[in-house]
């Protein structure tokens, strides 16, 4: 459930990126350097199924003994959206999408790893198109193929082993996190998988869709998007969702999903799934997400996967595709010449339609009975994955500790000297929420400092004060 954005590559920019002049971060990079700053590459992670990965080591490293310095896979959402392009140069990676240093990179807490996953998404490819076999088509089989790739780079690397990875995710990548973080954890128990699981962050995720779709009607009737009429189309479309998920026809619900979009963008006069303050298509960054409804039934998708409108920003405007297929794609050398970057990502899609609609709420209690560390953040304008809706899959948790986290007292944010509040967070034990202010479902690009102060404490990274 993300959006692709648009940038056109000015010849400055493109020379720097070739020429060494932005920074270390855009430096290419050898596998077999110690000292690389990057290094990427692809994984067979099953036969004729293979994942693209990107690693940035931080220039912002701090050595420290008792708090070893950590590392971050981002997983995007979608299902079929690319957190090489997305995450990395509209989020929190080392560049934007003018290829200039983004000052809130999450490289200053961390290293960060990004992955084209499931296999088919961005630069991830499955040799036969048409086999559909080769596509995943649960939330579980995708994390099999995740844990291959960190069997393949972490098993490898001894210097890696040392930091703990901290798997964090936005929107559906939220359920690829729960099945991964569970399917990591018994691959680390077993000695398969020479890792050490720091975390899992659960960033505005898709993890109880039934829940989700209750909260949009009562939401934006709350903020005055939607009126009475619309309120009561809404909630008997969610009612449906929800008797057909009960009844386990989850391909079905997602087509039900679709319809409910429809009604509440007719509704509301199309309003923004990812930021209730605004129409669909006006916000650059989250005016994004289609594409693939041209190729697949799912009309509504187009809110997950296109083409960003040219930013109302100074220096900003562009296209994410042609950079991807364009100068990134020189820059890597090894994608393969009939790879086009998302070119599978509708398939991704269709062939998780069984899936989409399934809920992950097992899988997190599951993690936090283990006593993994689980975090929770929410932005407070999205309405796709609403924070009404994250509250009420939260309350569904049979977790020992909920009551006592439940009673525990939030804790403002700031960011620097602003004492604005910035969002508000409480933890019991190895349960974390983060409630952030003033952004929709793309945290870090609405609130960037205060996503970074987030992540810092998250990662317990030695670079936070």
């Amino acid at each position: 459930m993300e959006r692709f954005y648009v940038f056109a590559v000015s010849l400055l920019a493109f020379s720097l990126l070739f020429h060494g002049g932005i920074a270390r971060a855009v430096r290419r990079s050898l596998s077999s350097q110690k000292d690389a700053s990057e290094e990427w590459g692809y994984v067979e992670v099953r036969p004729k199924a293979h994942m693209f990965w990107w690693l940035y080591r931080s220039p912002y490293r701090v050595e420290d003994p008792s708090k070893p310095w950590p590392i971050i896979l981002w997983l995007q959402g979608g299902p079929g959206a690319s957190g090489v392009g997305i995450g990395n140069f509209e989020e929190v990676g080392p560049l934007d999408t003018n290829l200039k240093p983004r000052n809130s990179t999450w490289l200053r807490k961390a290293d960060l790893l990004f992955v084209d996953n499931p296999v088919g998404t961005g630069y991830s490819y499955v040799e036969d198109a048409d086999d559909e076999k080769l596509f995943v088509k649960t939330d579980v089989e995708a994390a099999t193929d995740l844990t291959a790739l960190l069997e393949e780079i972490f098993n490898k690397n001894q210097k890696l082993q040392e930091s703990p990875l901290y798997i964090v995710a936005e929107s559906y990548g939220g359920k690829f996190a729960a099945t991964l973080g569970l399917s990591a954890l018994k691959a680390i128990e077993s000695g398969k998988l020479k890792l050490k699981l720091g975390g899992v962050a659960l960033g505005d995720s898709w993890i109880s869709p039934e829940d989700f779709v209750l909260s949009w009607g009562p939401l934006l009737k709350g903020v005055s998007r939607l009126d009475n009429n619309g309120l009561e189309q809404s909630n008997s479309q969610a009612q449906k969702i929800k008797q057909q998920l009960k009844d386990g026809q989850y391909v079905e619900a997602t087509a039900s999903w679709s319809e409910l979009e429809g009604l509440i963008s007719t509704s509301s006069n199309s309003v923004d799934f990812y930021n209730f303050l605004l129409d669909s298509g006006m916000d650059p960054v989250s005016a994004t997400a289609a594409e693939l409804s041209e190729i697949i039934s799912m009309k509504r998708y187009s809110r997950y996967l296109s083409t960003l409108k040219p930013s109302s920003t100074p220096g900003g405007g562009g296209d994410l595709d042609s950079l991807m297929n364009g100068a990134i794609r020189e820059k890597l050398k090894i994608i393969p010449k009939n790879v086009t970057w998302g070119g599978q990502s509708d398939q991704v899609f269709t062939v998780l339609t069984g899936d989409f609609m399934r809920p992950r709420i097992n899988e997190v209690d599951e993690l936090l009975a283990k006593g993994v560390n689980v975090t929770i953040y929410n932005g407070q304008l999205d309405v796709i994955c609403a924070t009404m809706g994250t509250e009420a899959w939260v309350e569904k948790l049979k977790w020992e500790g909920l009551h006592s986290f439940q009673s525990s007292e939030r804790s403002p944010l700031h960011c620097g000297d602003d004492r604005l509040t910035r969002g508000f967070t409480k933890s019991y034990r190895n349960m974390h929420f983060y409630w952030i202010l003033g952004a929709g479902h793309f945290v870090p690009v609405d609130q960037p400092c205060i996503a970074l102060n987030m992540i810092g404490a998250i990662t317990k990274s030695p670079a936070s004060t």
